[in-house]
């Protein structure tokens, strides 16, 4: 048997030595426009911007859920393992229509200060949220810092969180001024008209919306597909960037791919005994993938037949993306008759999210992402490839969908500072755990700031010396 082992583990070795190549070039990304012509001449002035939906529209949505078609029952025991329950959608549906309460969960999203600016020809949405400092703690500093969301999340996950960052603490010196936007396509940002606006794309758009606020360097954070835009933007604009913090930290390579086949036979020489169990066995983990991302290959291939179909009803959106929010915070849910759905969220928090993709008419463009990022093209680039030699932290949630060891993301990210496995949460983690999120974050700058100012100390006594020295003659 130790023969066979030893023997698939040097074949293994030799191909990925073989399938190693060369870094790719950082790619000079154009400023495409990606807006329609009507917005050539739209002006470059951040305005103000509040959700204000009209009555019809939400008469509309009420009038759909109330003359819904009856469901199928689910099959006897199931639960949500053939996704979603219709028998919970069932309250879900008519907890929406009779007593959610749109005008003042509008008001609740309306709390923080909200712009819209066009940039490279789309109307780009964000919240601006300055920290709140005290008269006694005037002189603290504060630190841009560009969160981003993914699918099928959006700003809303953001509502609890922006607070703990905007608020000063006493064992900090340092507070946070919040720029969340939503991405191209979701929510309130306006849509490319034409192909090829992928993650890349919109960290180019993103980087543009930083510096049109005035912000030469700042830090980012982003789950999801906000995590793979902050690893383009520490990729492409490490001058930029001061520190990127992730709670979804992948890496895409053929040489992760085969490093993750070796730890099936040698766990120890990929992953730390304690979390081998997030990885390994192999074959149990590769099926939970396969059975969880059916909507990932419609979406990459097929996304305007899924928009289409599931933007057409508040029951098919509530069915497709509630399902989501089970799975994601825990697969065990959906186990359970509920599918866990209360256990980290409340209805309304949920039911906000839902609103922001159906009166935006959004998840077709949303779902488009999955195409663009996917396309032959984009592959060939390896721009998924490109080192990240910024700080970089990644924050590891015991629910996250997919488990990357430390040794792995090294290979990707060069000045990998932190990496902290969190007691608890899951795939959204800024809705889930927003404090925990939020104390890994300011841990991080931290120590990405003492680490500056142990650099400068030791580098100042140098200076002193050439600037004391007498100049030879």
């Amino acid at each position: 048997m130790w023969k066979t082992t030893t023997v698939l583990f040097l074949v293994t070795c030799g191909i990925a030595i073989f399938l190693q190549s060369s870094p790719t070039d950082v790619p000079d990304l154009p400023e495409t426009f990606w807006g329609p012509e009507k917005n050539k001449e739209a002006s470059k002035e951040i305005r103000p911007f509040a959700i204000n939906v009209k009555q019809p529209v939400i008469d509309d949505l009420n009038e759909r859920l109330a003359n819904r078609r009856e469901l199928r029952e689910p099959l006897e025991g199931t639960a949500w393992t053939y996704g979603i329950s219709t028998t919970y959608l069932k309250d879900v549906l008519e907890y929406w229509r009779t007593k959610y309460n749109w005008t003042e969960r509008a008001a609740l999203l309306n709390k923080y200060p909200q712009y819209m600016t066009n940039i490279q020809g789309l109307d780009i949405h964000f919240y601006h949220v300055k920290p709140n400092i005290p008269v006694e703690r005037k002189n603290i500093k504060h630190y841009p810092l560009l969160i981003m969301h993914g699918w099928p999340g959006s700003v809303v996950e953001f509502q609890k969180i922006i607070p703990m960052l905007t608020t000063p603490r006493a064992d900090k010196d340092f507070v946070f001024e919040v720029i969340a936007p939503s991405l191209p396509g979701f929510g309130f940002s306006q849509a490319a008209v034409r192909p090829g606006l992928a993650t890349p794309q919109i960290a180019v758009i993103l980087k543009n919306l930083m510096l049109r606020l005035g912000f030469n360097q700042f830090y980012i954070q982003g789950g999801d597909w906000g995590s793979v835009v902050a690893s383009h933007l520490g990729a492409f604009f490490p001058d930029n960037i001061l520190g990127s913090h992730m709670n979804m930290c992948i890496v895409l390579s053929k040489s992760n791919m085969l490093w993750r086949l070796i730890g099936a036979l040698i766990p120890s020489l990929v992953v730390e005994s304690e979390y081998v169990d997030r990885m390994y066995p192999l074959g149990h983990y590769m099926s939970f993938l396969l059975e969880e991302s059916g909507y990932f290959h419609i979406q990459a291939t097929k996304p305007d037949t899924i928009g289409t179909a599931v933007s057409a009803s508040p029951v098919a959106l509530a069915a497709y993306i509630l399902e989501k929010f089970s799975t994601g915070t825990n697969p065990e849910y959906r186990l359970r008759q509920d599918g866990g759905l209360l256990e980290k969220f409340t209805l309304d928090e949920l039911l906000d999210n839902l609103m922001l993709y159906w009166v935006t008419n959004s998840m077709t463009t949303s779902a488009r992402l999955y195409s663009e990022q996917f396309t032959k093209a984009y592959i060939a680039s390896r721009i998924d490839e490109l080192p990240v030699e910024v700080p970089v932290a990644c924050a590891v949630f015991p629910h996250e969908i997919a488990y990357t060891p430390e040794s792995l993301l090294r290979e990707k990210y060069i000045n990998l500072v932190q990496m902290n496995h969190l007691p608890r949460g899951g795939h959204f983690a800024a809705l889930e755990e927003p404090a925990l999120l939020a104390d890994d974050i300011f841990k991080f700058v931290h120590t990405v700031e003492e680490t500056k100012k142990k650099n400068m100390a030791k580098n100042m006594p140098n200076k002193e010396k050439k600037i004391k020295e007498p100049t030879k003659i």
